[in-house]
Order: C-alpha cells, then structure tokens, then sequence
C-alpha cells in the first residue's frame, strides 16, 4: 500500500485530538521518513507549563531521537495547522524536506498566510509547502475547540459574577 498525504494526516489528526481531550489546542503533527512515521506528537504547552511544547516542536524532537541526528533531510512534517514562526524556523533549521498542513492560521501563520519564513530567501533553506490536506475537518475542529472554549470562558465570568453578587447580598 503506497500511503499518501491524507493518510499521515489523519494520524495527525488523531493526535490533534488527543490534544483536546486534555484540553490543549487540538494540533497533532507527524514526521515522516521513507514512508514511515518517525516522530509524531501533539500540542503539550499547558500539560508541560511549556511554551515550546508545540506538536511540531514535539514531533520533530521525537523524530531527531530516533534518526540520531538534528537534521531532517528528507523527511515531511505534516500538521493539522500551519506552523508558528517559532515551529516555522525550527522546520527551517532542522531541515525539513517537505511541510504539509491542513488549516491556515491567519493569526501567526509563518508558511503562507501572515509570514513565510519556511520559503524566505534570507534563509539558508528552504521548506516545500502543501496546504490544505484534510482542511476542512481540521479547521472545524479547531472552530469548535475555540467555541466551546468562548463559551467556557462566558460562563465562568457569569458564574464569578453571580457569585460575587451572592456575597454582597449576603454581607
């Protein structure tokens, strides 16, 4: 069986929703070598109390474990959302072959969409770019997590609100 770029990425999906289950922003990544997952990993930053713990981050340390060196030539990342310029300058300075990921982030994006520090030329290497593998899917589950997240937050407040209100007629 030849696996193709909708096949990594539904792995990565998967780990994006291991990520939500623990409440974290649901990104999954893998890296792949010779057509075989090497590093894979998922959104940690809260888990960890650290702010480098991106999927990206995650699965290329993984990845450089098990090839025993920090460089990834010839390998792809594939990630359920477009890299942050930090996670854009690692795939820069690991030498990533290959970036494919599924939603846009038009927020922090540094592969196309607000930045493209994986193609600039100042850089000393350059990432080949696919977009949008599994992009629907992918982006509504982000949609959702950022909803129900909202949707948290408004009712902590309201309760916070409430609570305090109980107070002062209690006092």
């Amino acid at each position: 069986m030849i696996k193709d770029d909708n096949f990594f990425m539904q792995r990565a999906y998967e780990l994006a929703q291991q990520a939500e289950s623990f409440n974290e922003i649901p990104v999954g990544a893998v890296i792949v070598a010779n057509g075989e997952i090497i590093g894979e990993g998922f959104n940690q930053s809260i888990m960890l109390n650290d702010p480098s713990a991106h999927a990206e981050m995650l699965a290329i340390r993984a990845a450089g474990q098990h090839l025993q060196n920090y460089r990834m030539l010839d390998c792809t990342l594939y990630v359920t959302l477009e890299p942050c310029p930090m996670c854009a300058g690692l795939l820069v300075h690991s030498r990533i072959k290959r970036l494919v990921y599924a939603s846009p982030d038009l927020k922090t994006g540094s592969a196309q969409s607000v930045f493209n520090l994986v193609q600039s030329e100042y850089l000393n290497h350059q990432v080949e770019v696919t977009e949008g593998v599994m992009a629907k899917e992918c982006s509504s589950m982000l949609s959702a997590f950022f909803k129900r997240r909202r949707a948290e937050k408004k009712a902590q407040k309201k309760a916070e609100k409430n609570a305090k209100n109980n107070n002062v007629v209690n006092e």
